[in-house]
């Protein structure tokens, strides 16, 4: 999945920061609550020899979609190839109406969808998201008010709508990981010793003009970064348990915003450097910093 705030790009300064008990062999289990396109669950599940995982997210799509490509990913291929099949054939103004019709029907079927109890309609749901996801406008995932996809269609020659050979390497690294629809302090019932949790939390915006937080019909403004933070702190004080954490960092915009490092004083806070993808001016996108925070 293409998703907003994907840390492919940052893998490799992320690898540099993986703690050494992993890199020994000696985590047993990974933890990512807010596992999003999960470019970093994929790199160290790859990586790494790991006993099991556990991802988890708040929206509920984007873990129905997991499980149906852990299920039953043969299934998934046959409807990507025809809903690709025919979306290829078409002009371009063809590609738009056809595009808006799938994406009425996404908005109007979120409604009849149970998301608790696995169904053959999570299938085809699945389906029409992977391919919204490959044909919207910039790849992003974004709700208005009424819980309703309401991303434009994006002007694309050849999408990769199906990636058949993808999909089945993604089930099989998902086999021994369960895969849960909760909010984030939920992982707290996943933990074991030996345990290393990702935090990648909905960033906190640069600017007020930058807030998109938008991946599920809640946002997460101040509160619910202190609330995790005071998460994070429990975890480190109860638990034998290696934690990693992402956020924005608020010194691009303002040398005196020191939130996150008052937040999190007692760990270890490490700065990466990102290249600034989503926004509506380019002048605006560059090479920023991130923030990383450990408590080891």
């Amino acid at each position: 999945m293409k998703w907003a705030g994907g840390k492919s790009q940052l893998l490799s300064q992320f690898e540099a920061l993986y703690p050494t008990e992993l890199k020994q062999g000696n985590i047993k289990r990974y933890i990512e609550p807010f596992v999003g396109g999960g470019a970093v669950f994929f790199d160290i599940v790859q990586k790494y020899h790991l006993s099991s995982a556990c991802i988890s997210d708040v929206n509920p799509e984007l873990v129905m979609v997991y499980q149906v490509i852990q299920k039953e990913p043969e299934k998934l291929i046959e409807q990507l190839d025809d809903i690709s099949r025919k979306y290829q054939t078409l002009s371009e103004d063809g590609r738009k109406i056809f595009y808006y019709e799938l994406r009425d029907k996404f908005n109007l079927q979120r409604l009849q969808i149970d998301y608790h109890k696995y169904h053959d309609d999570w299938t085809s749901r699945s389906a029409i998201l992977i391919f919204l996801n490959r044909t919207c406008f910039n790849g992003l995932f974004r709700l208005n008010s009424k819980g309703e996809f309401n991303v434009p269609h994006g002007r694309y020659k050849n999408p990769k709508i199906l990636d058949a050979e993808n999909l089945i390497a993604v089930s099989q690294l998902l086999q021994s990981t369960e895969i849960v629809n909760c909010d984030f302090a939920a992982c707290k019932d996943a933990v074991i010793p030996q345990s290393f949790i990702y935090f990648d939390p909905p960033y906190r915006p640069l600017s007020k003009t930058a807030n998109f937080t938008s991946y599920a019909k809640s946002n997460f403004d101040d509160l619910q970064q202190i609330r995790l933070a005071n998460f994070f702190k429990q975890l480190h004080e109860s638990y034998e348990v290696k934690m990693m954490l992402s956020n924005s960092d608020p010194k691009n915009e303002n040398p005196e915003d020191s939130f996150f490092e008052d937040l999190y004083q007692e760990f270890k806070i490490h700065r990466v450097f990102a290249n600034r993808m989503i926004n509506s001016k380019a002048q605006k996108r560059g090479r920023i910093t991130e923030l990383v925070i450990t408590n080891y």
